[in-house]
């Protein structure tokens, strides 16, 4: 059994969704579980909004494989009510994936909420980060008579990604306790805050074992990779009590809803560190990518003893989805927005 992603990989740092498709294709390879070509594979996998059309071009091309739907969002939550890539999200789920993976608990319920129609197979499947890169070997321990090293870390620089928050500890962090660096783009000047630019995952793998406590004040995230990554490298969390955020921190860290109580969270985290080090870990990428290649399995069997047929992509159903991605093209350009990525090569 092998599975094709549909996904332009990048390989040096960007969004989450790039990362664990990353390292999940890394996993799927050393398995053999992974096929280079769609000609080679029993199904696909694709994300969210991304590659569409090239989604579709394929469901034309093999309407008898099953399609496997990794659901991110609900953007509209993240960014705004008139952002239209939910939209292309939900057309494209109806009339092609068979299979719906959710990202988190919270990411199902709101996806569903607004509109989201459920397919014959769901699943949540938490992200997970690559051991090898992110782990805890070579972390010095925690020292509570120490000046505390924080951390937050984020590839994006929206206002979404908590810089309101940031900016309250720039201005009102006792930094003779603690000190604080920002690994990332941000969008706006810190005084004192250590701003460190991009780094590949190696480098802010490193930059997470050099630190004690990370802080992530991003607002609905269904399972953030950044938190992920701190979490697989030992740190103890501070997180905004929103999103996945919640399911992820587990008993690793606290919630806050208000950027006031964080000096408060991180005062009890350094009074007492066993607390919050040395937690049964989260997913693994091996425990992960194994839900992905059982649900796989389980979808590939189904369909071989025809209990299920997997949806077929109609010439009508084709050109619903190239007018839906049009029109949000043009609505994009019309409200001076950045339309959503689209890659076509329609034969």
């Amino acid at each position: 059994m092998k599975i094709h992603i549909i996904f332009d990989i990048k390989p040096g740092p960007y969004g989450g969704g790039n990362q664990f498709l990353k390292c999940l294709k890394s996993w799927l390879e050393s398995q053999s579980c992974y096929a280079k070509t769609p000609e080679d594979a029993d199904l696909f996998l694709f994300n969210s909004h991304q590659h569409t059309l090239e989604v579709a071009r394929i469901k034309r091309l093999y309407p008898k494989k099953p399609f496997i739907h990794r659901i991110d969002g609900p953007m509209r939550l993240y960014n705004k009510m008139s952002d239209r890539r939910d939209h292309v999200v939900n057309i494209t789920n109806s009339l092609i994936a068979d299979v719906t993976i959710f990202q988190s608990i919270w990411s199902q319920k709101k996806n569903l909420e607004l509109g989201l129609l459920p397919t014959s197979f769901e699943r949540v499947i938490h992200n997970a980060s690559d051991p090898k890169i992110f782990n805890t070997l070579g972390k010095p321990p925690f020292h509570s008579w120490e000046k505390i090293r924080l951390i937050a870390t984020s590839w994006s620089p929206s206002k979404n990604k908590g810089f309101d928050t940031y900016h309250w500890l720039d201005e009102n962090l006792n930094f003779d306790r603690y000190e604080m660096c920002f690994v990332g783009r941000s969008s706006i000047k810190f005084k004192n805050i250590n701003l460190i630019p991009p780094l590949n995952s190696h480098g802010v793998a490193q930059k997470l074992r050099e630190s004690d406590i990370y802080i992530t004040a991003s607002q609905k995230e269904p399972c953030s990779n950044s938190l992920i990554e701190a979490l697989s490298c030992g740190l103890p969390i501070v997180a905004l009590n929103d999103g996945g955020h919640p399911e992820l921190t587990g008993v690793s860290g606290e919630l806050f809803d208000d950027a006031r109580d964080i000096p408060r969270l991180l005062n009890k985290i350094v009074e007492n560190p066993l607390n919050y080090l040395n937690q049964p870990p989260l997913l693994s990428i091996a425990e992960t990518g194994k839900k992905y290649c059982d649900l796989a399995k389980q979808v590939t069997d189904t369909v071989k003893i025809n209990n299920y047929s997997p949806k077929k992509l109609n010439f009508w159903g084709y050109i619903m989805l190239i007018y839906t991605l049009l029109s949000y093209k043009l609505i994009s350009y019309a409200l001076h927005e950045e339309p959503i990525v689209v890659t076509s090569n329609i034969k």
